[in-house]
């Protein structure tokens, strides 16, 4: 005869044994795979004098290893995406943009504070200067955020080629 108590131990173990076989390991959950979690979401985007610059959609892909951007602008036909991704082996965030004029940017970088900081390598420019783009998304107080691109060289900002504040479509 089977006691309820043994009966009560056997549905526990079957519990924990479910409960636990359904559990998979997340590789991309750590705090540095999240450090870029605050530009999640769906955004209008304005530039700096209040005009439109578009629309931008920031999701999570591939069991949380990829920040997937989808960009359609304010103006017509432009749109482009971006990859984003925490880099064990490196331990930097990488972007790929792709545009669809055909144009690219890779940058890495990391969160400093409320700031996701990313660079280019260094470029040769037609005056034969060595310059690098530089990307800074800053998370403001009221949960907007900020993106500033831009040119550098000699560490010092020379252009200044986009300033967006993101706040999020309801």
């Amino acid at each position: 005869m089977i006691s309820v108590k043994g009966i009560l131990t056997n549905l526990m173990l079957l519990l924990v044994f479910t409960v636990s076989s359904q559990e998979v390991a997340c590789s991309c959950c750590s705090e540095n795979h999240k450090d870029f979690d605050f530009w999640l979401g769906s955004w209008s985007v304005t530039n700096a004098d209040g005009s439109k610059a578009g629309t931008n959609t920031i999701t999570k892909d591939q069991d949380n290893c990829i920040l997937r951007e989808n960009w359609v602008s304010a103006t017509a036909g432009y749109t482009g995406a971006s990859v984003n991704f925490y880099n064990l082996k490196t331990a930097q965030w990488e972007q790929l943009w792709i545009d669809n004029s055909g144009n690219h940017l890779k940058l890495k970088g990391n969160r400093v504070g409320n700031r996701m900081i990313m660079s280019s390598d260094e470029f040769k420019n037609e005056d034969g200067k060595l310059y690098l783009n530089r990307i800074t998304w800053t998370l403001n107080d009221d949960g907007t955020v900020r993106q500033l691109w831009e040119v550098l060289h000699n560490e010092k900002a020379v252009n200044v080629l986009f300033d967006g504040l993101y706040t999020p479509i309801k």
